[in-house]
């Protein structure tokens, strides 16, 4: 059996009906795992997906839950709780905190209701997502943090989205410690320029022609060159590696 199978895993993947997210979905599941994809109001394009997957031999449930709200995490880790048990498992055994929200905007220009959502969406819904989930991850289990590369290089219109971030990164560092007596892994990934629908200077090829020029390997970054790396570490063959903040740039910015 090869070291990146999949197969007889359970994996939810929060913000998983586009974008990065989805391609994470997808390579998890082409590996052989069963995968939870969350969405909130994508419900079109998450059903599409988990359609997809099924056609493709696989297994997949749909998700809703609002993170931007306070009881979000709570809601997304019953919905988890119920589809695990209406499969006869136990246990999940991948956590992929990819759902995020930006904002480009300095500091002069946050409101306090920005400031609010973007920490509520990027840090407490991922916190409080794992500390429900942690009862049900098997030991052995990966959790897969979805950051950027605004932690390491400055972007003032990150004035919130980065420190946000931040403190997800440091939470990594800190739960692989706690968590590796059960031998669960805990990293975090660090997409720069990726071209998703979110993300319109990335997708549009005059200005991606522009970024490209700060980055080493010559183009933007792909939604699947993010996945392969989250399949890596939710895999045996990355069963070695954990708190670590892992870059996903191509060399942005270097």
């Amino acid at each position: 059996m090869s070291r990146f199978d999949l197969t007889a895993k359970i994996a939810l993947v929060t913000g998983a009906s586009r974008g990065i997210g989805r391609a994470i979905a997808q390579s998890l599941a082409a590996q052989g795992a069963s995968v939870i994809v969350h969405y909130n109001q994508a419900q079109e394009a998450a059903d599409a997906l988990v359609a997809e997957i099924r056609r493709q031999g696989g297994r997949a449930w749909t998700a809703r839950a609002d993170l931007a709200l306070a009881d979000g995490a709570a809601r997304l880790v019953h919905a988890v709780q119920a589809i695990v048990g209406d499969a006869g498992a136990e246990r999940i055994d991948i956590l992929v905190n990819n759902a995020g929200v930006g904002l480009r905007a300095r500091i002069a220009e946050v409101t306090a209701g920005d400031f609010d959502r973007v920490l509520q969406v990027n840090l407490k819904t991922p916190f409080f997502l794992i500390q429900g989930l942690l009862p049900l991850l098997r030991d052995g289990g990966r959790i897969v943090n979805v950051s950027s590369m605004g932690t390491r290089a400055a972007y003032p219109e990150m004035s919130v989205y980065a420190p946000a971030k931040a403190a997800l990164e440091a939470l990594t560092l800190l739960l692989a410690a706690e968590l590796g007596p059960r031998n669960i892994t805990v990293n975090a990934v660090l997409p720069g320029a990726t071209a998703t629908d979110l993300n319109q200077r990335a997708s549009n090829p005059d200005t991606a022609r522009v970024i490209a020029q700060s980055i080493a390997l010559g183009r933007v970054g792909q939604p699947d060159d993010i996945a392969g790396i989250v399949a890596f570490l939710a895999s045996d063959a990355g069963r070695w590696v954990t708190g670590q903040r892992i870059d996903a740039t191509g060399g942005q910015r270097l």
